[in-house]
């Protein structure tokens, strides 16, 4: 039986706390891993904390209501009590017909812990298991992108020790409780469902009594073996020796000539698609100490038709750079170039992208916004509100509540195609383009914006960008949006030609505001020129079911939404 703590959870750099709205849990309660223990709110967003581990739970030390800073315990949880009571009479069947006392069980736990056998142990003392966490209703599987920690390393709960990607979003995932990284079960790269198992942390002692077990190979640290080792018979994926294949086809071996692991999804696709173990120790790793991942084989299998002939058995092996370079050379380039391999994020943007332009006829306009009042009322309001909300005024919330004023205008912007049908959404779901660093773009969702005022606006923009940069962002945070806004302005673009974001229709994006002489109606002057914030804001859509005329009445009623503002408001 052991205790796990459950603390007030960090929700972002700059939330130091939080407030208990309420507890879904009671004391006594049996709780599963990662099932809802209770509701916190901050303020800038309420979220559901999950159990960081299956047991019963004893305390509850914050009640609903208080505010205390992240870190703090707030609940107690036992662990496997049941197992941890059943245990003695599991492995003592000599005392089968005496009944155990309640009081003794402790002590009887304690004693066949002391048994060299770590199997032999009840499945809950000493050790928690990490598993696969669930990042939203929709997402059912996740891939292991990369530890932090290595087996025998001691980690701090809510420490990061992995971190993990779908097709939206990559997340860096913490520590359930602080102890030693005992096993680690799913390689780099791997793919494995929602609750699959992932690490096993315990104690120290835990550890170092687990280390000569047998069944420990997947705890090993593979990657430390000199690549001089022999491995005559090299260990599949489920434990059983297997012959090395020699290169023209057959089954993959888990390890090559070289020292480097393949993963077990690695291995099945180049067995599925006949590539020789030759062929896969060509390919160039760009994963983690140079581990080929699904995309680097992915890649291969796409130019193959393109790659030299693999080495025969018996060669000597090239170097690794030696097929990037005979790629390179095929490929026609001349002079001093350097070819660097896309990482994720920029893999995933650029397969969106391509099926969008694919997809939908794109078509761009473009109009001018006079802005000037729109500056004007947010240097009046900017200190005070940063002040009195907690957070800066940017010019985002404008632009999102102007072009929700214009979707109710123009309901089929905010729609999606299904065949010959034209789906009409009723909600205002806005995606807010955040770049992240030079890596790439992501564009988190303002649910239900039509429902929310500036303020609520300026709140909901302001968390979601400061979790896409740290990189907590939720999957189904990143989906479901009906249209997307992207401020290129922000990086000093005049203009630009978005493309859509699917499955939506349309995609408008903000340039810069610039000062600019131009020509006004005065109402007592007529016509005169005068200096004034300036933008250029363009809208792609879709042209399969909007028109230029269309697109254009949309721009026009954003603008005016921005340049009807009042200089002089309260915010």
């Amino acid at each position: 039986m052991a205790k796990v703590e459950v603390t007030m959870p960090k929700m972002g750099e700059s939330i130091t706390e939080g407030t208990v709205i309420v507890w879904h849990k009671e004391i006594g309660d049996e709780v599963e891993l990662d099932e809802t223990l209770l509701e916190i709110g901050t303020d800038k967003v309420d979220t559901e904390v999950p159990s960081p581990a299956a047991g019963v739970l004893t305390e509850i030390l914050v009640e609903e209501g208080d505010t205390v800073e992240v870190g703090t315990v707030i609940a107690m949880l036992e662990t496997e009590p049941e197992a941890a009571a059943d245990a003695p009479a599991a492995d003592a069947p000599d005392a089968a017909d005496e009944p155990a006392e309640p009081e003794d069980t402790e002590a009887e736990t304690e004693e066949v812990a002391e048994v060299p056998e770590p199997e032999a142990k009840p499945a809950g003392e000493g050790r928690v298991e990490v598993v696969m966490p669930k990042m939203g209703e929709s997402i059912t599987e996740g891939t292991v992108i990369a530890w932090f920690k290595e087996v025998g390393d001691e980690v701090e709960q809510d420490e990061t020790l992995l971190e993990i990607g779908t097709d939206k979003v990559d997340t860096e995932v913490p520590s359930p409780a602080a102890g030693v990284l005992q096993e680690i079960l799913v390689e780099e790269g791997d793919t494995v469902e929602v609750g699959t198992v992932i690490a096993v942390l315990g104690s120290e002692a835990a550890a170092t009594a687990a280390a000569p077990a047998p069944d420990t190979e997947s705890a090993a640290e593979p990657d430390t073996e000199p690549a001089d080792v022999p491995e005559p018979a090299a260990p599949s994926g489920d434990g059983t020796a297997r012959e090395p294949v020699p290169a023209g086809g057959g089954e993959i071996e888990r390890r090559g000539s070289d020292g480097r692991f393949y993963s077990p999804l690695v291995r099945s696709i180049a067995e599925t698609e006949g590539l020789s173990m030759a062929e896969l120790e060509s390919i160039d790793g760009s994963g983690r100490e140079g581990r080929v991942t699904k995309e680097d084989v992915l890649s291969y299998l796409e130019t193959r038709e393109e790659q030299p002939a693999a080495p025969q058995p018996g060669a000597a092996p090239e170097p690794t750079q030696a097929p990037a370079q005979a790629v390179k050379e095929g490929a026609g380039y001349d002079g001093r170039v350097e070819v660097i391999k896309m990482d994720r994020m920029r893999q995933i943007i650029a397969d969106h992208m391509v099926r969008s332009k694919s997809t939908s006829a794109h078509v761009t306009s473009f109009s001018e916004v006079d802005v000037t009042n729109l500056v004007n009322l947010r240097e009046r309001n900017k200190k005070a509100f940063q002040e009195r909300e907690g957070v800066k005024l940017t010019y985002t919330p404008f632009f999102a509540k102007a072009a929700v004023d214009a979707l109710r205008d123009h309901p089929v912007l905010n729609a999606s195609v299904d065949g010959d049908e034209i789906i009409l959404k009723k909600d205002f779901h806005i995606g807010i383009a955040v770049a992240i660093g030079k890596k790439g773009l992501v564009a988190p969702v303002i649910r239900d914006a039509g429902q929310k005022n500036l303020i609520g606006l300026t709140r909901a923009a302001a968390d979601l960008a400061e979790r896409a940069r740290n990189k907590q962002l939720q999957p189904d945070e990143l989906q479901g949006g009906t249209f997307t806004i992207t401020n290129i302005g922000t990086l000093g673009s005049l203009m630009g030609t978005p493309i859509i974001n699917q499955p939506q229709v349309a995609i408008l994006a903000t340039g810069a505001i610039k000062k600019r002489p131009v020509v006004i109606e005065h109402p007592d002057l007529g016509d005169t020129i005068a200096i004034r914030h300036m933008m250029y804001v363009s809208l792609s859509y879709d042209h399969r079911i909007i028109d230029g005329s269309m697109g254009a009445s949309f721009l026009q009623t954003f603008g005016n939404a921005l340049e009807s503002l009042d200089p002089d408001g309260e915010l």
